[in-house]
């Protein structure tokens, strides 16, 4: 089937490439023309592992193209995904004038039946307003389905070839039937739903993996009161199946573009539909503390910062991609440059997409033994494997004074506290 996706940026291209790679014929569209010409190259705009080999293997198979001609490119195509951004817009709301922008051109470009598929995270609703876009701009008979993504930066590829469930909202037994061609191959549960039941499965699956986060955040600082540890307490929770083992991870909080963004609109609709959802409420003021938690931890053990050198590891939000949005890492940084503080900060993948949102005094470092020399702390923000993986003992060595700040706890303070380190992490007991 041809297919065009409208938007290159990271939903609409990993659906693309996703597509293409199921036998589709995808041609994904964007107006940024250098990112098209890099994508035209294999070169993927975005970090994610497997991406540019299945960008490289399908363009040579012909199965995908890219174009910045939405018109031409939507030509023929039985379905057209916007895969646009919705940024956070005022009051937390979704800034959807991307995705209405598209809805216009579409209509004002097609040329027969065509099921047009929201991929972009978008409030409910939002499937009518754009179907009434279209309409303003085309005469004849096309669907609007809702099919909201699921992915994890750093697992995309394998979430969107092997998905748990694909969601899609649709009133129309057409638009059901293209739909079905288009995830024939794909062995997971087909739900349909209405439109507005698929918009809302979406923000409830992050509301709720996000409530999961901070609920495991306050049983940490209950934890650190009481002498109890929240890995063996997460643990012991996660063998209950009807629980799960999944994103009991305490830590600094979640970041990222997906659950800050998508935790704040939900908790708007909320608002404007005049419904206090309290519980997403407090999950979203946990999570603003909880990223402030680790300069608490630092402040008692350093009063007076001006003049220390503190060693960074991590700016991604998160382990496996180089996005840095929300990323507890550059608002610490920011503060300590604020106190003083000459900060080396250290990350495998993320540290060009980091630069422009720090101020210039950061050096950064490949090595984290560079970063960490002659250091007076490190403070540990990503849980990369990089980092997991350190010979601490090396660390020791270099490391000037033996302060670690675990914010992703991935050390055992225990063995830390034996090797001599004075060890800090979120809800352990040394």
């Amino acid at each position: 089937m041809k297919i065009a996706v409208i938007g290159t940026g990271y939903v609409g291209l990993v659906q693309g490439v996703g597509l293409a790679e199921k036998g589709h014929e995808v041609v994904c569209v964007d107006i940024d023309k250098e990112k098209i010409e890099k994508l035209k190259q294999g070169i993927s705009p975005i970090y994610e592992p497997g991406l540019d080999e299945l960008i490289e293997k399908n363009i040579k198979a012909k199965q995908l193209s890219f174009s910045t001609d939405l018109a031409s490119s939507i030509n023929g195509a039985k379905a057209i995904f916007i895969g646009v951004g919705t940024p956070q817009g005022e009051g937390g709301a979704a800034d959807l004038s991307y995705v209405y922008t598209v809805a216009r051109e579409i209509g004002e470009s097609m040329k027969e039946y065509s099921v047009i598929i929201n991929k972009s995270t978008v409030p409910v609703g939002s499937a009518k307003k754009v179907a009434d876009i279209i309409k303003e701009n085309y005469d004849n008979e096309f669907d609007v389905v809702s099919n909201p993504e699921f992915l994890r930066e750093g697992m995309a590829v394998s979430d969107v070839m092997n998905p748990d469930r694909v969601v899609i909202g649709t009133n129309s037994k057409t638009a059901k039937k293209i739909m079905e061609e288009i995830y024939k191959d794909f062995d997971c549960p087909k739900v349909f739903v209405t439109p507005e039941s698929a918009e809302l499965i979406k923000y409830a699956s992050n509301a709720f993996l996000a409530t999961k986060i901070s609920f495991i955040n306050e049983i940490a600082g209950i934890c650190e009161r009481v002498g109890a540890d929240v890995k063996e307490v997460s643990e012991g929770m996660g063998l209950d199946k009807r629980i799960g083992d999944k994103f009991l991870e305490a830590g600094l909080g979640y970041g990222g573009s997906c659950f800050p963004k998508d935790t704040r609109a939900l908790h708007q609709i909320a608002n404007l539909n005049n419904y206090e959802f309290k519980i997403l409420k407090s999950v979203i003021e946990v999570n603003n503390n909880q990223k402030r938690l680790i300069r608490e931890k630092i402040k008692k053990t350093f009063p007076d910062m001006r003049g220390k050198i503190f060693a960074v590891w991590g700016l991604a939000f998160k382990p496996d991609t180089d996005d840095v949005r929300e990323s507890p890492a550059i608002n610490l940084i920011r503060w300590l440059i604020g106190r003083g503080v000459k900060v080396r900060a250290c990350d495998p993948i993320a540290i060009e997409n980091a630069k422009s949102h720090l101020p210039h005094e950061v050096e950064y470092f490949d090595s984290p033994y560079d970063a960490a020399s002659g250091a007076d702390a490190v403070v540990v923000i990503t849980d990369w494997n990089h980092f997991k993986e350190i010979d601490k003992n090396l660390l020791k060595e270099v490391l000037g004074e033996h302060n670690i700040f675990d914010g992703r706890n991935i050390f055992d303070p225990r063995e830390m506290k034996e090797l001599g380190f004075n060890y800090h992490g979120i809800g352990r007991r040394v």
